[in-house]
């Protein structure tokens, strides 16, 4: 397995545990799997996952809150319909009391 691929199969693996109603950050997750410099590259890995049933990419926003991968929904409200969905609340396509709903999987995942 190539390495971008086995590292975009890492990613995958934490985004499958965030839970419902919390979301994380593509800084979060690199930190989180050992490449702190690597929130572009989790990115990356998450626009490949639109498709993957398992995999809830709509629970990773930016460092912010800031819904930046929403063009890769299908539509340009999806991302925010499924936060909405499990209780988050969004406004001007950020979400609301970031912090307080925020999951950093070095913490939660000791």
């Amino acid at each position: 397995m190539a390495k971008n691929q086995s590292f975009f199969a890492d990613v995958y693996e934490v985004v499958k545990l965030i839970p419902r109603g919390r979301v994380t950050s593509y800084g979060a997750i690199g930190a989180y799997l050992g490449a702190k410099s690597s929130a572009r590259m989790v990115g990356w890995a998450m626009n490949q996952a639109h498709g993957m049933d398992d995999v809830p990419a709509h629970r990773v926003v930016n460092r912010s809150g800031l819904l930046t991968g929403k063009h890769c929904f299908g539509s340009p409200t999806r991302m925010q319909e499924l936060l909405e969905s499990e209780g988050i609340v969004i406004a001007n396509d950020q979400v609301c009391h970031f912090t307080s709903v925020f999951w950093d999987p070095s913490l939660e995942l000791l």
